[in-house]
C-alpha cells in the first residue's frame, strides 16, 4: 500500500490522500491559510494521525485552527485528539454519534495497530448549515440528512468550484450505506450534482470531478433494484449478495459491503426510519462470511 501523500489542489488547498481508499483509508482536506490551517476530517489510527500532523506542519508554519468532521465514523474522527489546539466542528448528530459509538469500530477490525487513540467529539455543532472561512473565501458546510450515515455534511467552496464530499462519495471503493439511507444518499448526490463542482474530493479514493457522482448513483440504483427483487422473493441478505453478478462493480474494493447495503435496503423496503439502527454486529459477521471467513481488511 502506498504511503499517504499530499496532493496540491491550488489556492492553498491540499488533500492528504491515503490510497487505496479501502477500509479506514480516508482522505483529509487541508487549507493552509495566511494565519492558520483548516482540516476536513482526521484519520483512523494514532500512527496515521501523527503522519497527517507532520504533513501539515511541513506545509504550513501556522497553527491548526479548525477541524471539520464530515460525519462520525472513526476513520474521520479518531484522530481529532491529536489536534487539541483546533476547534472541532460537526453536525449536532455527529457529536452525539461520536460519543455514543465510541470505539465500537475496533472490534470489527482485529489486527489494526490503533495506538493511543481517544474520543474527542465536535465541540461546536450546528443543525442545518454553517460557513467556514478559508482566509477570505467562504465555504458552505451543509447537512444532507441520512445518507452515508445519519449526520453527513459536505464543504462547498463555490469560488474555487471545489467540493469536499466526505463519504457521500467514494472513488474506487464500494459505497457503504448500512448506517445511513440509500434513498437519502441518492437525494444527497442530486444536491451535490447541482453544485457543478469541477473538483471533487471523495471521502475515499483519488480526487476526481463530477463524474464520481454518476458512478456512485449507478451503484445505488443497481442496489435498489437487486434488493427489491431479493426482498420480494424472501431471500436473506447474505444469500442474495452471494448470488449476484457484480458486473462492472466487481472492480470496487471491499465488495463485502454489499451485504450491509442489502440489509439497509431491506430496512427501507420495510418502511423503517431512514438511518435507523440495525444489528451491526450481525451484519459485520455476515460480511466476514461473504469473505469466506476472512476479517474485514484494514491496513490503516
Amino acid at each position: 500500500m502506498p504511503d499517504p501523500a499530499l496532493q496540491d489542489l491550488g489556492k492553498g488547498f491540499h488533500v492528504f490522500v491515503q490510497l487505496d481508499g479501502s477500509w479506514g483509508l480516508n482522505n483529509v482536506g487541508i487549507f493552509a491559510g495566511r494565519d492558520g490551517v483548516v482540516l476536513v476530517d482526521t484519520t483512523f489510527t494514532e500512527g496515521r494521525a501523527r503522519a497527517l500532523r507532520a504533513a501539515v506542519e511541513e506545509l504550513s508554519p501556522h497553527p491548526i485552527r479548525t477541524v471539520l468532521n464530515t460525519h462520525h465514523h472513526g476513520d474521520h474522527t479518531y484522530g481529532n485528539y491529536l489536534f487539541p489546539e483546533a476547534t472541532i466542528i460537526g453536525h449536532e448528530l455527529c457529536r452525539s454519534a461520536t460519543i455514543a459509538t465510541g470505539f465500537e469500530t475496533k472490534k470489527w477490525f482485529p489486527g489494526v495497530d490503533w495506538g493511543d487513540i481517544r474520543i474527542v467529539p465536535p465541540a461546536v455543532t450546528f443543525r442545518d448549515e454553517i460557513t467556514i472561512w478559508c482566509d477570505d473565501v467562504p465555504g458552505t458546510v451543509k447537512f444532507v440528512g441520512p445518507a452515508h450515515t445519519t449526520n453527513d455534511v459536505y464543504l462547498w467552496l463555490p469560488e474555487h468550484s471545489l467540493l469536499f464530499a466526505g463519504d457521500l462519495v467514494f472513488n474506487g471503493g464500494t459505497p457503504f450505506v448500512v448506517m445511513g439511507s440509500i434513498s437519502g444518499l441518492l437525494r444527497a448526490l442530486d444536491e451535490l450534482d447541482g453544485l457543478g463542482a469541477q473538483t471533487l474530493v471523495p471521502g475515499h479514493g483519488p480526487v476526481g470531478g463530477p463524474e464520481l457522482i454518476g458512478r456512485q448513483r449507478d451503484y445505488l440504483r443497481w442496489l435498489q433494484d437487486v434488493a427489491k427483487r431479493g426482498f420480494d422473493a424472501g431471500t436473506e441478505p447474505l444469500d442474495l449478495a452471494r448470488s449476484l453478478d457484480l458486473g462492472t462493480f466487481a472492480q470496487l474494493t471491499d465488495s463485502e459491503r454489499l451485504v450491509g447495503n442489502i440489509h439497509r435496503a431491506y430496512s427501507e423496503l420495510r418502511g423503517e426510519p431512514l438511518g435507523g439502527p440495525l444489528d451491526y454486529d450481525r451484519i459485520v459477521d455476515e460480511m466476514v462470511a461473504f469473505n469466506d471467513g476472512h476479517p474485514l481488511h484494514c491496513v490503516a
